[in-house]
């Protein structure tokens, strides 16, 4: 059975797919986070990701009759939004842009900046679907099942790849806080 907010979203779905400019609006505003949030993290550069959600939501305005419910709506801008940042990084080399690279700042105590960037670093570095995997899971925090539907893979291969990537980050991770402690020494 429905909840309330999701008999509205179930209403602004059903304006928007007859032609409600503001309900499309309404439907963009409340989803706009998420599909920027998966392109960022998948891509680490702003403009990208905004180019990135900008074809996300034309490709929704021309395909809005096909959306069936508010779920299929989320599952299917996710779902678009991986497909589009892999289309992405085949297309472009990498490459920061200036607004991107982070102002010098003191550490805050608990957090390791060295470990942070390395382990940003390691997760670009990943294939693109074992990325995905990554980001869906430990950004988005969607289980195996919501990943398995949104990358349209079978459920032990989202796990295999998840078990894969973060032995490959542990590998990584290690390696690299092993050259920098005997550098320091």
């Amino acid at each position: 059975m429905e909840s309330g907010p999701e008999i509205v979203m179930a209403a602004t779905l059903r304006q928007a797919a007859g032609g409600d400019c503001q309900a499309f609006e309404d439907l963009v505003r409340r989803h706009q986070t998420m599909v920027f949030s998966i392109a960022w993290h998948f891509l680490r550069n702003r403009a990208h990701a905004e180019d990135v959600a900008q074809d996300v939501f034309l490709e929704l305005y021309q395909r809005l009759a096909q959306i069936e419910s508010p779920s299929h709506l989320t599952h299917w801008l996710r779902r678009v939004t991986v497909n589009r940042c892999i289309d992405q990084t085949r297309r472009r080399k990498p490459e920061m842009a200036l607004e991107d690279v982070a102002e010098p700042r003191a550490a805050s105590a608990g957090s390791d900046p060295l470990l942070s960037e390395q382990l940003r670093k390691s997760v670009a570095s990943l294939p693109e679907r074992r990325r995905a995997v990554v980001i869906l899971r430990y950004q988005e925090g969607l289980n195996l099942a919501e990943i398995s539907e949104v990358l349209d893979m079978p459920l032990n291969t989202v796990k295999s790849n998840l078990q894969r990537s973060l032995l490959d980050l542990r590998r990584k991770l290690t390696r690299k806080l092993g050259e920098v402690r005997y550098a320091i020494f």
